[in-house]
């Protein structure tokens, strides 16, 4: 098949470039610096110089494709209105230029903020009214909304928390852990659902093989439910390393929080710690079910935390991050 990828030298997309490759499909790539993507190149991935509000390359990458798989998105913004303008807008142009140049399917790879969190021991499962609590999530519904009102077939991806080689964010939990201490927001008995990168890449694509898919809201991951506490515990094991858990009080993680986001912003930049993440950080559950996925594709992660985790520790230490 012929597949476009946008935020193909990101994290997530790297891991679903890389999956496409094995399957033998002919990718595109959007990138907005080509210098950044010379490893995109050197395995055949064709590249297309632009951004989400280029849609001039916009049209280029999408014409002639199959699918196209949207991954690019803002994890960190000074306001709601930057998270907007890429989260949502974005969605608008890939929208506007498939349905001029290809009439592709689009893939949106959304996010369980956009679902909200739910009372411990429930999960989501794709078909409830959303109830984002974060500016991320609500502009990353927006584009979910923006895709629906669409003439083109689509189909919904929301990952939980995502984590494996080459990703920076649970890097920082790993390089607590090695050191043995490794802080958790509340009292450690909130619940979460995570994925693993490549088992999330794979779920993408499963998801774009089939119509049963087409107009649906799915959650990939994997079935099992951690707490933070066991979440760093066991990344503490793959580590080698028996971690003492520090709990984080509300208080002290909201006055942390707004310390990181001054410095932010008097630095002119993003970060993704903000008072706003607190309404994240300290929800019952981020939990959903990936079985309404499985039904409709096959599709089922491979790794739980022990597999995933491991697997993550060998290729930091490999890559010379731990």
């Amino acid at each position: 098949m012929n597949a476009l990828v946008t935020g193909g030298t990101g994290f997530v997309g790297r891991h679903l470039v890389d999956a496409l490759l094995r399957r033998g499909d002919a990718v595109t790539a959007l990138v907005r610096s080509p210098g950044k993507a010379g490893g995109l190149a050197e395995k055949g991935v064709r590249l297309v110089p632009g951004d989400l509000a280029d849609a001039a390359a916009l049209r280029a990458a999408a014409s002639g494709q199959s699918v196209i798989y949207h991954v690019a998105g803002r994890i960190a913004a000074r306001s709601e209105a930057e998270f907007l303008a890429v989260n949502r807008d974005g969605v608008v142009q890939v929208v506007a230029a498939a349905t001029e140049v290809s009439k592709a399917r689009i893939v949106l790879v959304s996010s369980l903020a956009a679902g909200g969190p739910v009372a411990r021991g429930e999960r989501l499962r794709g078909d409830e009214p959303p109830r984002p609590v974060t500016a991320y999530g609500r502009s990353k519904l927006a584009g979910e909304t923006v895709l629906r009102a669409g003439s083109l077939p689509w189909t919904i991806i929301r990952p939980p928390a995502v984590y494996g080689p080459g990703d920076r964010e649970v890097l920082t939990v790993f390089r607590a852990a090695r050191l043995g201490v490794t802080p958790v927001f509340g009292d450690g008995n909130q619940e979460l659902s995570l994925v693993y990168g490549p088992d999330l890449a794979e779920a993408l694509i499963a998801a774009a093989m089939t119509e049963k898919t087409i107009g649906g809201v799915f959650y990939a991951c994997h079935p099992e439910v951690l707490t933070s506490e066991t979440l760093v515990r066991g990344i503490g094991k793959a580590m080698g390393r028996a971690v003492r858990v520090v709990s984080l009080p509300r208080w002290i993680a909201a006055g942390a929080l707004s310390l990181t986001s001054g410095a932010a912003r008097l630095a002119g930049r993003a970060t993704v710690l903000t008072p706003d993440k607190a309404n994240e950080f300290f929800a019952p559950a981020w939990t959903c079910d990936p079985e309404p996925l499985s039904a409709a594709t096959g599709w089922r992660a491979a790794h739980d935390l022990t597999t995933g985790a491991t697997e993550t520790a060998a290729w930091y230490r490999a890559a010379g991050w731990l």
